[in-house]
């Protein structure tokens, strides 16, 4: 301890600050004379046991002097300069307490040349004023308790840090030195100190726990909480009664995905806080749709240019949200420059460091900071608290700047007239309203309740660690500890093992010395007076199961400009149903572009970073929201059917009337000569042709596709067999009217018939092993048109349905070249001539039906063959049969054995 008190003197030989120039022994005193009133009505509490002093280290007075005597040492020790504590109280167990009264301050010039002036803090925080008096307050509870801590009393030390890590570590080191500097030149003695509550800022806690950590001392904090304490190793004797940052993170990510803010700006202090909670938000915004879109951080020696530097990146940004992690010093007067920018729109998210800060109550703040939501550490009731802070006034702290500069604060006067401020002066009697809210508002304190459980805490563990009984103890060999020389790390032990009940809430800490994870959800809304009020809607409960945390009444919440509707903050539009998220190259995921989905998907979700297919017999709607099932086509009686369908049944009666005319003239010469049973064969083969094309038409069946094919391929080969057979017949009949020649014998009626059912046969034949190995069936085609179903019939055998066709072409090849070696045959009505024509004509229709048959789409390929069968049908009937119908019909002269055979008298 003497080492460290040296090094502080040697390090901070200045004059007094500020907020550090009040005189200790007007406020003992006045905490003695309260004391001894009340006391009287307790039990007697015995003197405290004097503490066992430590050896003594001394050092000498200059660091260079080594070798000097310790007495000498002794001698020129003297205190070059002290940072004297706001508020002092003697007690059997002291505690200190470090608070950021004041926010900012002044950095003084340093060249050394000179003395450097003291550090000037400015700022007055009547807000962190209230939690002074609350420590305050906490301890007089304790003191004139009959229930805990009965016949000791607690006493306190109590610090300004200026919101400043270097001013922290002046204010530790002056903890460490107990209750007054002043009453030694030499220290000699151990820390009274068993334990500090404080600080405020994660930076300045952790420059006080690194300097507590080798004393072993315990510090609770009541607003630090950034997630870096966890760590036991580098804070062993960390405690805090408000909840770890990575609580608040989740609770903050878990706010902007509720509420579809997926492009956020972030701004925070230069400090471990805002470092911390940064980091861990980024962490938990990982995989979610919230990105960020700028980093900013304000510096912790603030400065306007930088400031205005970050408010352009503010303004010129399409982030309307923006998250803030830092402290009430810092935003202040970031505020009132972004105040004095005129920039409005902006939907702040606070941290618990500033959601609750009274300061920013003004009617003048809302235009710019009304529907500001954040999470707020959970409330809670002291009812004192009122009263007490009635009770600090000028009258009764007539020395005390610190409450001269609340006055100042609160009425803008001097109530001390030899002070050197500017102020007009006033007289000190003016009486604390609740007008005064930064000070006054004790309706629902949070911070400073969380001052008031860490006292308490203290109390209870120092109450728990008086109870111990010799044996039974938690230390070596079952000890417990002195009363009379406890030391702070066996404090620690029942710190660790506290557990209490305060106003209903259950206080204990785990084994990283944190407390309960609950956090209220704030949000700042226009009072009656016009100034800003903060009201809960809703909570987050880190207990609960994930998913359930969070809790938000959103009916009760006013956002940004006095607006009812959530704020929309986005760097892309929401793609809608039936598109998807393209994101941009080089740009976060958030910000993208909306790709309407592909034929065949669908997304029925609000931006779909996929879309999906469709089964296999379901197809995209028109807008991409839903499968619909696919459309089902086949060649049915439409507006391709019907004229197929026509022709066919034209086609089929006109062959029947010609039938019927060639019945009727069957005994004229132009029937007989021209074999009438093969015509009536022919003719009837013809009428089956047409028929066979309406199989074509209609939903496709087992039955109906292997009937199409095989009717088709029969009834050819069997018109082709009679054309055949009468081309053999006329080729015959013309040879045979040569002398010698008996040709005709082989061509008679039952020839032409054989030949006629042995070429069909072999058709029959190839079709029947067709159905039976490999027979056509009905198939769904889905690949060629994906957003339809199309009903066709597959051939089973490819090889079988290019026989078939195949041996068609054989017959009619046959057939033409016999009737071109008769086409010069003489008589005026040479059929040979017609049967070429027919089928040049039929073996053109053919060749032509191959290459579309192949390319045809669909049912287009089911139209394309039956349009074959009738445009053969068709070539076959007219070259066939209109010449003779013209002379049976129009030119009955003609219709005569001679004229055909021409021998007829000129």
């Amino acid at each position: 301890m003497t080492v460290l008190t040296t090094v502080q003197r040697l390090l901070f030989s200045s004059t007094p600050s500020k907020g550090g120039s009040v005189s200790s022994t007007t406020i003992v005193h006045g905490a003695r004379d309260r004391r001894q009133g009340l006391r009287d009505n307790r039990k007697p509490r015995p003197t405290p046991p004097p503490h066992n002093p430590p050896l003594p280290i001394r050092l000498p007075a200059h660091p260079l002097k080594g070798k000097a005597s310790a007495t000498a040492a002794a001698k020129d020790c003297t205190l070059r300069n002290s940072f004297q504590p706001s508020f002092v109280a003697e007690g059997d167990f002291v505690i200190g307490g470090i608070f950021p009264i004041h926010y900012n301050q002044e950095m003084p010039d340093q060249n050394y040349t000179y003395r450097p002036p003291p550090v000037k803090c400015n700022g007055f925080d009547p807000r962190a004023f209230r939690w002074v008096q609350t420590m305050r307050l906490a301890v007089e509870e304790i003191n004139y308790s009959s229930e805990l801590l009965p016949n000791h009393t607690m006493g306190y030390k109590i610090f300004d840090s200026c919101a400043y890590p270097l001013t922290g570590q002046r204010a530790a080191l002056a903890v460490l030195n107990g209750l007054s500097e002043d009453d030694s030149p030499m220290c000699t003695g151990a820390s009274p100190m068993l334990a500090v509550i404080g600080e405020s800022g994660s930076a300045q806690s952790i420059v006080v726990s690194r300097l507590l950590r080798p004393f072993r001392i315990p510090m609770i904090s009541y607003f630090s909480s950034c997630a870096c304490f966890t760590d036991r190793r580098k804070y062993p004797t960390f405690f805090r009664v408000i909840p770890n940052d990575d609580y608040q993170v989740k609770a903050i990510a878990q706010l902007l995905v509720h509420f579809n803010w997926t492009w956020v700006g972030l701004l925070r202090g230069d400090h471990e806080y805002g470092r911390f909670a940064v980091q861990g938000l980024l962490r938990e915004l990982q995989g979610s749709t919230v990105c960020v879109a700028y980093q900013e951080m304000i510096p912790l020696l603030y400065n306007t240019q930088r400031a205005l530097e970050i408010m352009q990146v503010m303004r010129s940004s399409s982030a309307n949200v923006v998250v803030v992690f830092s402290a009430e010093g810092e935003m202040t007067p970031f505020l009132r420059d972004y105040m004095m920018q005129n920039i409005t729109g902006i939907q702040w998210v606070a941290s618990e460091a500033w959601v609750t800060a009274s300061v920013f109550t003004g009617r003048e703040f809302y235009p710019y900071l009304g529907g500001t939501i954040g999470f707020g550490i959970r409330k809670g009731q002291i009812t004192r608290l009122s009263d007490y802070l009635q009770t600090v006034n000028p009258q009764r702290y007539p020395n005390n700047v610190l409450v001269g500069e609340l006055w100042g604060a609160l009425y803008g006067c001097n109530p001390f007239p030899s002070s050197a401020n500017h102020l007009p002066i006033c007289s000190g009697q003016e009486v604390l309203l609740e007008q005064h809210s930064a000070y006054m508002n004790t309706s629902s304190p949070r911070v400073a309740y969380n001052v008031y459980k860490a006292v308490y805490a203290v109390a209870h563990s120092l109450h728990n660690l008086l109870l111990c009984q010799p044996g039974n103890g938690p230390f070596e060999n079952n000890s417990c500890a002195q009363i009379n020389n406890i030391l702070p790390w066996q404090l620690q032990y029942y710190l660790q093992e506290a557990k209490f009940n305060i106003a209903g809430e259950e206080v204990n800490f785990d084994l990283k010395g944190d407390s309960v994870p609950y956090y209220d959800i704030i949000n700042w809304q226009r009072g009656t007076a016009g100034n800003i009020e903060f009201v809960n809607v809703g909570l987050f409960d880190g207990t609960k199961p994930a998913g359930e945390e969070l809790v938000i009444q959103e009916d009760k919440i006013m956002w940004a400009g006095h607006q009812s509707e959530v704020p929309v903050s986005m760097c892309s539009p929401s793609c809608p149903p039936g598109s998807r998220k393209a994101v941009r190259r080089g740009e976060p995921v958030c910000c993208f572009d909306c790709v309407p989905c592909d034929s065949g998907k669908i997304s029925n979700q609000t931006n779909s970073i996929e879309c999906m297919f469709c089964p296999e017999d379901f197809w995209s709607n028109k807008d991409r929201t839903a499968c619909i099932p696919k459309e089902v086509e086949f060649l049915a009686y439409d507006a391709l059917g019907i004229p197929l369908t026509v022709i066919s049944v034209v086609g089929a009666s006109l062959t029947i009337g010609i039938f019927g005319v060639f019945f009727y003239h069957r005994n004229t010469a132009i029937v007989r000569v021209n074999n009438s049973e093969l015509s009536f064969f022919i003719l009837f083969a013809l009428i089956l042709c047409f028929l066979c094309s309406l199989v074509f038409i209609g939903e496709p069946t087992f039955w109906s596709c292997m009937l199409r094919h095989t009717a088709f391929s029969i009834t050819f080969s069997l018109c082709i067999s009679c054309i055949l057979g009468k081309t053999l017949v006329v080729l015959a009949a013309f040879t045979a009217t040569r002398p010698g020649d008996n040709i005709m014998k082989w061509f008679g009626p039952k020839q032409q018939r054989a030949i006629i059912f042995s070429c069909t046969l072999v058709q029959v034949v190839i079709c029947a092993a067709w159905l039976i190995d490999a027979p056509p069936y009905p198939i769904r085609n889905t690949k060629y048109e994906r957003s339809k179903i199309i009903l066709e019939c597959s051939v089973g055998s490819s090889l079988a349905f290019w026989c078939v066709l195949g041996y068609i072409g054989l017959q009619a090849c046959l057939c033409f070249v016999l009737a071109f070696l008769a086409r010069k045959l003489p008589g005026n009505f040479n059929e040979a001539k017609y049967i070429t024509f027919s089928m040049l004509i039929f073996s053109a229709v053919w060749l032509a039906f191959i290459p579309a048959y192949i390319s045809a789409p669909g049912n287009y390929s089911g139209a394309v063959e039956s349009f074959a069968i009738l445009a053969s049908s068709f070539g076959l009937l007219f070259c066939l049969f209109a010449p003779k119908c013209y002379i049976i019909l129009l030119k009955p002269q003609k219709n005569t054995k001679q004229h055909l055979m021409g021998k007829e008298k000129k």
